[in-house]
């Protein structure tokens, strides 16, 4: 079936480009700030199934612009969405943990009652009560710490700082489960061709890689895995303040997602070593 999927090179979209079946429209061909403009590209396209892989992502930047990242993240999401229900075709729409608080250390249930602590987490949120309002086909799907070869993430950061620098300090009291772009980007199919044959599936889903870890320890398993001798110092958020507020607790429960659709999560050990594999052979 043709998948019509909103984003083209970000670090999904670029991983939902493998298949075959998919269209990926770029941000000249459907602007995400220009809401309408993506439910026409919905009917114009009449898809078999509609995956919304785009966002604004620029975390810091949204406490300054939040109105922006409300459009973006939320109003599109549900342009898309109503398009979607009136087609009766699925809408698959890729969420974030950041619209939890952050606090505690038990891993967030989607039906967890939600508080984001920042303007990117807010934006996120109106797109999730977007979507679930339109009232068609659809699944949100909240991950976390995605990663890839592709795009701006905490690896190729990571590997980037290392160049030039033996010694870095990394926080370690953020925890969460680093999460492959790839695996996300099959998740969102395998969810799109079941949601077309059961439309009872539709819901809020987790996913993220397991297990979970600090963002110190993620590094430390780069740096291992790349072969880079880099000596790391662990230090609390309070020690890297940035203008938005990063939620401590980062850990989904995905429990659902298996039971509903038979989907586990992705080991990013596995993934982490294909990914710096991908890297090095562009080089």
């Amino acid at each position: 079936m043709t998948v019509l999927v909103f984003g083209h090179d970000g670090q999904v979209a670029t991983e939902l480009r493998r298949f075959p079946e998919v269209v990926a429209l770029s941000r000249t061909e459907a602007d995400l700030s220009d809401p309408a403009a993506c439910a026409a590209a919905i009917r114009a396209h009449a898809p078999r199934a509609a995956i919304n892989a785009a966002a604004y992502t620029a975390v810091d930047r949204a406490e300054e612009d939040e109105a922006l990242a409300t459009i973006i993240n939320g109003d599109a999401p549900g342009a898309m969405a109503e398009a979607c229900a009136a087609l009766d075709i699925p809408f698959v729409h890729i969420s974030t943990d950041y619209v939890f608080s952050g606090a505690g250390e038990v891993p967030w249930r989607p039906d967890d009652p939600t508080a984001p602590q920042n303007a990117y987490g807010r934006s996120k949120l109106a797109g999730e009560r977007a979507v679930v309002a339109a009232g068609g086909r659809y699944a949100i799907l909240r991950t976390s710490w995605v990663f890839s070869a592709q795009g701006a993430n905490f690896v190729k950061t990571m590997l980037r700082l290392s160049g030039n620098r033996d010694r870095l300090s990394v926080v370690s009291d953020q925890i969460g489960g680093p999460t492959p772009a790839r695996a996300i980007a099959e998740t969102c199919m395998s969810i799109a061709v079941q949601l077309a044959d059961d439309k009872k599936k539709s819901g809020i889903y987790h996913l993220s890689g397991a297990p979970e870890v600090s963002w110190c320890d993620f590094a430390e398993a780069i740096f291992h895995c790349a072969g880079r001798e880099v000596v790391l110092t662990p230090i609390p958020t309070r020690d890297y303040p940035t203008p938005a507020m990063r939620p401590l607790n980062s850990r989904l429960n995905c429990q659902s997602l298996y039971e509903v659709f038979a989907i586990a999560r992705p080991d990013w050990r596995a993934a982490l070593d294909r990914v710096l594999k991908e890297l090095e052979s562009e080089t």
